[in-house]
């Protein structure tokens, strides 16, 4: 059964040009053109990735992410005609999963959607799926944090994020090695997107009182921490 992906756009001719390359790539296609019949069609649908335009009517981008976060980790794409590193900072922060720049060729956007759908595809089964680091734990059969009994509500990216450092915890990886592990190789992103959501995930773990989670070492890369109650 192919993947369903909701377009959410204003402009009629993207709506369009996605949608056609999105469809001639062997997806189904849904559509939405405002922030509200974005967050229906994401409930009622419930498609597989969602291509999300940040400058939306009646709810922007980032209110739409922000609602959907709240219920779920479906995968989003942010569209920003607004070249404008904030925006995309932001939507990162809020648990979006990558993002493109207006204008786009719908081929870069179809390479996108592949890779995302790829890396949040279910895992195939190993010996182990339960990883630890101090009280922190990652079950990769059901996606879920826990540090000393607590959940900890992680996006897709963060999960895998997390997991890529805790499989090999007393090691340094570069942030280009996180982003081969996350987006695959010839996808260019930037190191800020990384940033983003390594700021995401030790406010997570911070909230329920994981002492350093993630260590920056300067000049090198990112490791685990101690991950112990603070």
């Amino acid at each position: 059964m192919p993947a369903r992906i909701l377009v959410v756009d204003d402009d009629p001719d993207i709506l369009q040009v996605t949608g056609f390359a999105v469809e001639k790539a062997g997806y189904e296609t849904l559509f939405a053109s405002d922030g509200l019949a974005a967050l229906s069609a994401s409930r009622e649908e419930r498609p597989d990735l969602i291509v999300l335009d940040i400058g939306l009517p009646e709810m922007d981008g980032l209110e739409v992410c922000r609602e959907i976060r709240k219920s779920s980790d479906v995968p989003i794409l942010f569209l920003t005609a607004r070249d404008d590193e904030i925006d995309r900072i932001v939507g990162l922060e809020l648990g979006a999963d990558d993002y493109l720049t207006k204008p786009f060729s719908p081929r870069e956007l179809v390479a996108r959607i592949k890779a995302i759908l790829k890396r949040s595809a279910p895992a195939p089964a190993q010996p182990d799926p339960v990883l630890a680091q101090g009280s922190l734990q990652l079950d990769a059969d059901r996606h879920l944090c826990r540090f000393a009994a607590a959940p900890v509500a992680l996006t897709g990216s963060e999960f895998r994020l997390l997991a890529t450092l805790m499989a090999r915890p007393d090691r340094v990886l570069s942030r280009a090695q996180l982003v081969d592990a996350l987006y695959g190789y010839n996808i260019h992103v930037s190191d800020r997107t990384i940033d983003s959501h390594i700021r995401n995930i030790r406010a997570k773990l911070a909230q329920v009182g994981c002492a350093e989670g993630i260590v920056t070492v300067h000049g090198v890369g990112l490791r685990m921490g101690a991950c112990t109650p603070g």
